[in-house]
């Protein structure tokens, strides 16, 4: 305005009117929504609205994964000048179509919640309606603010994004690839029962360790657990009983279970950075490092570590599978676009009713029996509970005589060296609607670092739910 009110004495200067995109909730949404940025050289197509000076496209989350129906289309105009460029007539005008306008499945206040849990921590956090696979919550610490980023960063706001040893500008939730550790053994024995390879009541006896060939491989527990059946070993997250069924198993039939319950492949979540994990298999390790598979990686791989990689996103997928019980539920970012609703294929399960009840019976009791790993960090909201399993990947090689001497503590090794902590959980048990998975990296234990955290969002996500909370009774389920 003082520049309009002064144009006589300002010659050469002219005021120029455009638009710029502002998030208002800013850190909170960003690796969801993302942000806009100028155009490159390596992006502007033949689309003329890129060529249109300050014009902004989607660089990341939501904002690049739609960004061709957020756009819209540019209109056109047809005219008849003179000599002197002066305008006689219009001869033809298109005017072009509006963009599309988005509706996220985000609850910001849960997603708010969230991302406040997870402060001063690097951690993701993922929430989904177990029955039609709608994110309420994608949150991924510590974070930025995508304002910064629509009229460009200074080098020294840049390089301290770039150069955080927390990463801030990485979306942990569906790009971050972790061992998935413990939270794994849900998959292994859902791979065993539908197999018939194990059986609910089997049982196995865990010394502390397990012998294949030269190798010993170990249990968390120095002493073992003693004989534990299904339940007892989701409950304590007994490697040996995982071992072993594991070893009856065989790897390509444990990958198999795992590609079915969401690992190995992308989601297709409305997220353009999507990682997709790692499921390894006979066929893979011979094109990848031309050797032959050994039995001792089947093992590994039975209790979530060695070449097995995944994101929050799976492991929150899994749960919400589990917890769903026949379909295949994938996550979807978006609710309505163009005031449509996205149709999606969700595909059945495929898993008996049988194996997924021992199964769901184990993380119930992970959480609720006097002796699961999680006991500590149960949920009692309202006469809801909540089922989950704990995971603790480890990312470093212990040596023999740290084994031996049972001085490894996580908190007496550099943040870097130290285990992640895992927990992925779904509740009410009996009528599942939420489910959760919870990733702190170099947390340390799954059990007293990422459980309290999933047990408080779930609380938090059931809380918001009022119609549910208003016609709550245990084992029915709603209309």
């Amino acid at each position: 305005a003082s520049v309009n009110v002064n144009s006589p004495d300002l010659p050469g200067v002219q005021p120029e009117v455009g638009h710029l995109r502002f998030y208002p909730h800013g850190a909170i949404v960003v690796h969801a929504i993302g942000y806009v940025g100028a155009v490159s050289e390596k992006e502007l197509g033949d689309d003329p609205l890129l060529r249109l000076p300050g014009f902004r496209i989607g660089k990341a989350g939501v904002e690049k994964a739609l960004d061709r129906q957020l756009r819209g289309k540019a209109g056109d105009s047809q005219v008849e000048v003179n000599a002197y460029g002066r305008t006689i007539r219009e001869l033809a005008r298109d005017e072009g179509q509006p963009g599309a306008e988005a509706v996220l499945t985000l609850d910001l206040d849960v997603q708010r919640y969230v991302m406040g849990r997870l402060a001063g921590q690097s951690a993701a956090a993922i929430v989904l309606d177990v029955d039609d696979g709608e994110v309420l919550a994608l949150a991924s610490a510590p974070s930025y603010d995508p304002n910064l980023f629509t009229l460009g960063l200074s080098t020294r706001e840049w390089q301290a994004l770039a150069n955080d040893p927390m990463s801030p500008l990485v979306d942990k939730a569906a790009a971050g690839q972790y061992p998935p550790g413990s939270t794994f053994k849900p998959v292994v024995a859902l791979a065993g029962l539908e197999a018939g390879v194990i059986a609910p009541d089997m049982t196995v006896f865990c010394n502390g360790s397990t012998k294949l060939g030269s190798h010993v491989f170990h249990c968390w527990k120095r002493g073992g657990h003693g004989w534990v059946n299904l339940r007892m070993a989701l409950a304590q997250s007994c490697d040996c009983y995982f071992y072993e069924v594991s070893r009856r198993l065989g790897i390509d039939q444990l990958a198999a279970m795992a590609n079915r319950l969401g690992f190995g492949a992308k989601l297709g979540i409305e997220l353009p950075n999507e990682k997709p994990g790692l499921v390894p298999t006979r066929a893979w390790k011979e094109t990848h490092f031309h050797t032959p598979w050994q039995q001792g990686e089947t093992l590994i791989a039975g209790i979530g570590q060695g070449f097995m990689l995944s994101t929050p996103l799976q492991l929150a997928t899994l749960a919400a599978r589990v917890a769903n019980g026949s379909a295949a539920v994938r996550p979807t970012l978006v609710r309505f676009l163009g005031g449509r609703r996205p149709r999606r294929a969700t595909p059945l399960l495929g898993i008996s009713r049988a194996s997924l009840d021992a199964v769901r019976d184990g993380m119930d009791a992970v959480v609720n029996s006097l002796h699961g790993t999680a006991y500590k960090y149960r949920l009692d909201f309202d006469g809801m509970t909540m089922a989950g399993k704990t995971g603790t990947s480890q990312v470093r090689r212990i040596t023999r005589t740290e084994r031996l001497t049972g001085v490894i503590k996580n908190e007496n090794l550099p943040w870097k060296e130290r285990d992640h902590a895992l927990f992925i959980a779904y509740a009410p048990v009996d009528t599942p609607r939420y489910a959760t998975a919870v990733l702190v990296e170099h947390g340390g234990s799954g059990s007293s670092t990422a459980a309290p955290i999933a047990r408080d969002i779930l609380q938090q996500a059931l809380s918001r739910d009022p119609m549910r909370l208003a016609g709550y009774v245990p084992g029915a389920k709603p209309a």
